[in-house]
Parts: structure tokens; C-alpha cells; sequence
């Protein structure tokens, strides 16, 4: 865009602002953004002018409430763990209780995969509305959900047990919708936070408060169940319905604090509420769009119907050990999500995200093609070694492709549709995670026994590690800064006005700390 472009009448008038932000014509837009390249990331770096009433400067966000926004965005993904693995425990004490003729493989299908389904709703959805509405308002909106969803499925009920069974499916899709938008909303709005109170750690940051957080609550489905039957003994439907409703306490814990929680300094500077270019969009981030949700994909048919039937595969080796029993050797294995995790967290600011992507699936392959080779005799001979070797299978999925497909589906995006191309890989890898679910059982009829999954989700982690490392790109400190300015480029040189971005063309000062000169974009009006 020239300068002959667009003229700016000195005489219009001008909203009221304050005095230091300088109104620039369109054929300065470069001079701004080669300024914001270099914008240190510190809190004296840049100060946000905000659309309030007085159209005064809003002072920068503390670090403490970054700090906070981060603990608080990541924490109710405590749920989607928990809720994920505590149907595994539940389909295990329904098929006690109802036995195989009415708790059914295809019943037990629809209530393992509901979640999943109501959850690519969810994230397709919120991920458009934090991008449009606002983050806060999707976290608030997502925590209700969650609560709801979880509520109704503790008090499923019904005239027959087909009844109760239904309306726990539809709870479950319900919770699911929630559960799902938390994966935009919480990753974006702790990523974005993450990136002001330290750039340089911002991969470890994210995964420990949204990765990290999520094998917690794994752990934690396992746990609780065998609490439960320990008060309950046999009688396991007090076990079942309290299993879910403890579900409600971590969105619920979070919703006072997301309440009063802002969004993040960056989607306030760089949101794109109005006439947003979806074919320059597509235009640009097609390939990436297409390499995270295949990714994602491929990570999710292979790690979620190894958690969802973890208890059932637990139990069909377990030679008629108690219930209590069983659960308990799942609480061992889902304990090795967490040192995976904390190691992928390390590794990604350490060696990059691409190659603990690539060295995560590929190990993973090698151990799962192990795994699904000695599965018969080592299962049965040998049932604690088994325990660890599958427990080292789901590590170092949480190693590699646990934390980065998040990570990388919130670094290689823009913050103006960060969470609508978040919103749409996550989805794809649910879309992964219930094509899984779906298949496993066919899976392991075909081929003769639990072996065959290992061995089909092996073969192709290992195929989708080499395209990790060579078509995935590479995302430094100062990723989220320079994407952002690469696109507004990429929008200047294609004649969009970037005077719209920003919340009600919230105006942006740049302070160096050198020389003390400021910037801001000019108002489209």
C-alpha cells in the first residue's frame, strides 16, 4: 500500500487519545512494524492504549496478573485429563454392574467416544469466538459448560438402564463441548501470557500449565476411583457417579478467578473483529493449518484409545485380580504421563520443538512395535513388566507429541486467528482421537488381540516422526512477536488496512527504551 493509497485529512477529527500516540498514514504501517520486531518483551517496553471511556492509557498488565492469567487458563484443563481417563474406569464399573448384554461393546463405543465428538464442536466453535468476541469470555463460557456437562452426567437417570445409558452419552457430549472449547481458549490465553512474563521459557511454561496439567488429571482419574471403592467396596454405583461429579471441582475452583481475569496484551493490540480476510488467511497458513492437524491427528488415534481401554486391556491381563486391583495398576501407569511430560517440557525450549516432536514419535513407534511383538507372553508371565512397558510407550508419547502439537498449533499462527487455526487442529486431532476409539476394538478383533493396535498406532507414529522433522518448521524466543509482524506485512502487501486491528482500533504504543520514541496505528475512522 502507497502513500497515494489512502490520504488523512489533518482536519477530521480524532478521537480522543492520549497525547503521546502519534497518528501515522498508511505508508508508514512498515515503519511500525519493523519497530514492533525489535520491541523488547518486558512490561517497560510497550503500554496498551485501551477503547475505555475516557480514552485514557490503560496501564501495562502487571506481571503478577500474567503470572496469574497463565495459572488460571491452563489449570481447568485439569478436566479434559480427568474426564478423559475416568470413563475408562467407569466403563469398567458399568460393565459390572450391567454385564456385557446391556453394557454392550457398541454402548461402551458411544459413551468412550461422546466427549470426543462434543468436544470437535467445542473447539471449533470457541476457537472462532475467542478470536472474535474475546478470550475471557470463552474461558468463563467453556468452565460453565464443564460444570454443566459433568453435573448431568453424575445424575444420569432413566426408566431403564438403555435410558441412563442415553442420557449419560448426552451429558457426556455436553461436557464434552466445554471441555473442547478449553483447548483454544485455555492454550491461546496461556500462551499469550506465558510470552509476557518470559519469552525465552514461554514452550516449557505452556506445557507445564496445559500438558502437564491435563496427565494430572489422569493421574488423578485413577486415583480417585480406587478412593471410592475403598469407602464403597462392591457397591459400585456410588463409585461410578461420584467418579464423574468430582469431576466439577477443578472448572469450578477456576471460575471466580477467570471472571476477573483480562485477555492477554497481544490479542488486545492484534484482534481481528471486523472484516477479516479468511482467503488471505487460508492463502497463507494453508500448509501449516494442514501439518498441525495431521499431526494432531495422527497423535490422538494413538494416545486416547490407549488411555480410554487402558483399564479394560489392565483387566484382561490381570488374571481375576480385584477391581480395586486393577484400578490401582492404572494409577501406576497413568503415573508415567507426568515425568514424560515434565521432560517434554524441558526439552522444547532445550533441543526445540521439531526435533522433540520427531524424537518422541519415533521412540514411541520403536517401543510400541516392541510392545505389540512380545504383548502375548510378556502380559502373561510377566504382568508388573508389562506395566512398565507400557507405561514407557504412553511417557514418551507425552515426551514428544504431547506437548508440542499444542504448542506449535498456538506459536505457528497469528494472534488475530490464533484460536480459530488452534481451535480447528485440535479439532482434527478429536476427529483422530474418535476415529481411534472407534477402531480399536475392530482393531483388536482382526488381528488377534490388544496386540494389534500398539502395533498399527507404532507403524504410524514412526512414518508421521520423519514428517515432523522435515516439514515442520522451527519456533525461536521471539516467535509470536515476529509472526505477528510478518503478517501484518503479509496484509499490507495485499492492500488490507491493519489500522483495523486491535480492539475498536485500540491504538499501540511502542516505547524503546533507548530513545523514548512511541508509534501507534492510525484510526480507520
Amino acid at each position: 500500500m502507497s502513500g497515494s493509497d489512502t490520504m488523512i485529512d489533518g482536519n477530521a477529527p480524532k478521537p480522543p487519545v492520549d497525547e503521546r500516540v502519534v497518528d501515522l498514514a498508511p505508508d508508514r504501517d512498515q515503519k511500525v512494524i519493523n519497530s514492533a520486531r525489535h520491541t523488547d518483551h518486558s512490561a517497560n517496553a510497550s503500554s496498551i492504549h485501551s477503547d475505555s471511556e475516557d480514552g485514557l492509557v490503560n496501564k501495562p498488565k502487571s506481571r503478577t496478573a500474567s503470572y496469574f492469567n497463565v495459572l488460571f487458563s491452563g489449570f481447568a484443563l485439569l478436566s479434559d485429563g480427568y474426564q478423559s481417563g475416568v470413563i475408562s474406569f467407569v466403563n469398567l464399573f458399568l460393565g459390572k454392574i450391567y454385564g456385557p448384554d446391556v453394557f454392550n461393546a457398541d454402548m461402551k463405543s458411544r459413551l468412550s467416544y461422546a466427549m470426543f465428538v462434543g468436544a470437535i464442536v467445542g473447539q471449533l466453535g470457541f476457537g472462532l469466538i475467542i478470536d472474535r468476541v474475546g478470550r475471557k469470555i470463552g474461558l468463563v463460557a467453556t468452565t460453565l459448560l464443564v460444570i454443566l456437562g459433568a453435573a448431568l452426567s453424575c445424575a444420569s437417570s432413566g426408566t431403564t438402564v438403555d435410558g441412563l445409558l442415553w442420557m449419560m452419552i448426552i451429558s457426556r457430549g455436553i461436557l464434552g463441548v466445554g471441555v473442547g472449547g478449553e483447548y483454544p481458549c485455555s492454550s491461546v490465553s496461556a500462551g499469550e501470557s506465558a510470552d509476557e512474563v518470559a519469552p525465552g521459557k514461554r514452550g516449557g511454561l505452556f506445557v507445564m500449565v496445559t500438558n502437564f496439567v491435563i496427565d494430572l488429571g489422569y493421574v488423578i482419574s485413577a486415583i480417585v476411583p480406587v478412593i471410592l471403592l475403598a469407602i464403597f467396596k462392591d457397591n459400585l454405583e456410588p463409585v461410578w457417579r461420584l467418579s464423574l461429579g468430582l469431576g466439577i471441582l477443578p472448572p469450578l475452583s477456576v471460575l471466580y478467578f477467570r471472571l476477573k481475569m483480562a485477555d492477554s496484551e497481544r490479542y488486545r493490540t492484534s484482534a481481528m473483529k471486523k472484516s477479516v480476510p479468511y482467503l488471505l488467511i487460508i492463502k497463507r497458513y494453508w500448509f501449516r493449518l494442514l501439518l498441525t492437524s495431521g499431526l494432531w491427528f495422527i497423535y490422538d488415534f494413538i494416545s486416547y484409545p490407549n488411555g480410554v481401554f487402558s483399564s479394560v486391556i489392565i483387566d484382561s491381563v490381570a488374571n481375576g485380580q480385584s477391581t480395586i486391583d486393577v484400578v490401582a495398576w492404572n494409577i501406576l501407569l497413568y503415573a508415567f504421563y507426568l515425568p514424560g511430560c515434565v521432560a517434554g517440557a524441558y526439552s522444547v525450549d532445550k533441543i526445540g520443538r521439531r526435533k522433540t516432536l520427531a524424537f518422541g514419535l519415533l521412540a514411541q513407534g520403536i517401543v510400541g512395535m516392541i510392545l505389540g511383538g512380545v504383548y502375548e507372553p510378556l502380559s502373561k508371565n510377566c504382568m508388573p513388566m508389562f506395566i512398565i512397558v507400557y507405561g514407557i510407550f504412553l511417557a514418551l508419547g507425552e515426551y514428544g507429541p504431547g506437548p508440542t502439537m499444542g504448542l506449535n498449533s498456538m506459536e505457528l499462527f497469528p494472534t488475530a486467528v490464533r484460536g480459530t487455526c488452534y481451535g480447528i487442529a485440535a479439532a482434527i486431532g478429536k476427529v483422530g482421537a474418535t476415529v481411534g476409539t472407534l477402531a480399536f476394538v475392530p482393531m483388536q478383533e482382526a488381528m488377534g488381540g490388544y496386540r494389534g493396535p500398539f502395533l498399527v498406532g507404532s507403524g504410524i507414529a514412526i512414518a508421521a516422526s520423519f514428517v515432523a522433522w522435515f516439514l515442520l518448521p522451527e519456533i525461536g524466543p521471539d516467535g509470536l512477536v515476529e509472526e505477528d509482524a510478518d503478517f501484518r506485512e503479509y496484509l499490507i502487501a495485499n492492500g488490507y488496512d491493519i489500522s483495523q486491528l486491535g480492539l475498536n482500533n485500540q491504538q499501540v504504543e511502542i516505547v524503546h527504551d533507548n530513545t523514548k520514541n512511541s508509534t501507534g496505528s492510525v484510526d480507520s475512522t
